[in-house]
């Protein structure tokens, strides 16, 4: 981390507060940089094969966050990102991962940049309000938050307001008007709920509102519940007909050291409601267990079901800023748009540490999938799937690497599959350096 000191007048181009240009303030640099790679491919007639130039995406990128102490409890936080390929595209990948303005040859500076964060703060006695682009938590956010899993994260255009006043006690409300999901990190556009095999979303028009509470009172226990309010949803679906939908959604997690085995369980549950009869209400529950049988090894057992109606649409239980991932205890690297709607999943997760040398984890999950499933067969009845993964992190001279194998496979063809494609490959690697 460095500090750079600048006055007012250089720092009023960014902080448009900045009055007095004799004092200056502080403004804190941190970031990261990352190289990204990925690979992923199918057994389709005429696929090309893993690692093929065309099958293959890359990024190379820099964050680099600027945060600066405007006096009276004010702060400024700022985020600029880099994205490019450094002449990856030439000879190894044919895409990136992550681009900007729609761009992902990149011919000029102008399509490299983008501002993906920038907001004002303001602490009063226990409270704390945060206004502008900025990042969500899953934990205090679990239906509209910022991803990690891709280069860099997702950010929305919101209004935060935290509260600690009550004691063991964590309030927030939000009110989240756009994302820039995860492909174009300039493009800001509406949220949307991802609906069912139709692969088709509902837009949310207006604004969604949101209030957490958190509560530790309990000994060795966590309590999270959510609410969301969100308005205009399904418009392209509906024409101009504007619908409401409310979401819940809670999550109960025990763990503490006192525990035999480093004992740890949780619980989840929700509802998506759209008040409009064509929509069904979705529903999902979860559980969990995780032991740490000898001090090097974790093993986690995770059960998720998500409920689905054949005879109206759908909406899977997934990150509206994204129409990624999911909150799900199922969730693994890549197998969401399985286990997300009208699915019951089982997964089973290792992960073994060799100090220095970093973590091996196996994990596996397997869904049996209803008609109403993300992810139908080709007759258009439902398509059980069977994801397993294979995944090595280490951190070596400073820096954090990750290298994945995944092998996906469905019962028969999907719907779109001409080929008879019914099994898939990914191959991930990147590293990251943080500063």
């Amino acid at each position: 981390m460095k500090k750079i000191i600048v006055s007012l007048t250089a720092a009023s181009l960014i902080v448009a507060s900045a009055v007095a240009a004799d004092k200056g303030i502080d403004i804190v640099t941190t970031g990261q940089a990352a190289l990204y790679y990925q690979s992923g491919t199918t057994n389709a007639t005429g696929t090309a094969n893993l690692f093929d130039k065309t099958v293959s995406k890359a990024n190379v990128g820099v964050q680099l966050n600027l945060d600066a102490d405007l006096k009276n409890d004010f702060t400024f936080g700022s985020q600029l990102t880099y994205l490019g390929t450094t002449g990856l595209e030439k000879n190894l990948v044919g895409n990136t991962m992550q681009n900007v303005g729609g761009v992902t040859t990149n011919t000029n500076i102008a399509d490299e940049i983008a501002l993906t964060q920038i907001y004002i703060a303001k602490k009063i006695a226990n409270t704390t309000v945060k206004v502008g682009r900025q990042e969500l938590p899953m934990a205090l956010s679990p239906l509209a938050f910022s991803e990690d899993w891709n280069v860099f994260k997702n950010t929305f255009e919101a209004a935060l307001v935290i509260n600690t006043d009550i004691p063991n006690t964590t309030l927030v409300g939000a009110y989240v008007g756009k994302s820039n999901k995860h492909g174009d990190l300039t493009n800001f556009t509406d949220m949307a709920a991802k609906t069912d095999a139709s692969a088709t979303t509902a837009t949310i028009a207006g604004t969604a509102y949101m209030a957490t509470a958190q509560n530790k009172s309990l000994p060795m226990t966590t309590i999270t519940a959510s609410f969301y309010d969100m308005a205009k949803v399904g418009q392209n679906l509906l024409g101009t007909k504007d619908i409401g939908a409310n979401a819940v959604w809670g999550d109960v997690a025990v763990a503490d050291k006192s525990l035999p085995m480093g004992l740890s369980l949780g619980l989840q549950g929700g509802q998506i409601n759209p008040n409009d009869s064509l929509f069904a209400k979705t529903s999902a529950l979860g559980a969990k267990a995780s032991i740490v049988p000898v001090s090097a090894l974790t093993l986690t057992a995770a059960y998720t079901t998500v409920s689905g109606d054949d005879t109206k649409l759908n909406v899977a239980v997934k990150n509206v800023g994204t129409g990624v991932k999911t909150p799900l205890y199922t969730q693994m690297v890549a197998n969401q748009d399985s286990i997300a709607l009208d699915a019951n999943t089982f997964m089973l997760k290792g992960a073994y540490s060799f100090g220095d040398y970093g973590t091996v984890i196996a994990q596996g999950s397997s869904t049996k999938a209803g008609k109403s499933n993300e992810m139908v067969r080709s007759n258009g009845n439902g398509n059980d799937f069977t994801d397993l993964e294979l995944l090595y992190v280490v951190k070596a001279a400073g820096v954090d690497y990750l290298a994945g194998y995944i092998h996906q496979m469905y019962d028969t063809a999907t719907v779109g599959s001409t080929t008879q494609a019914d099994a898939s490959d990914i191959v991930r690697v990147w590293a990251r350096y943080n500063f």
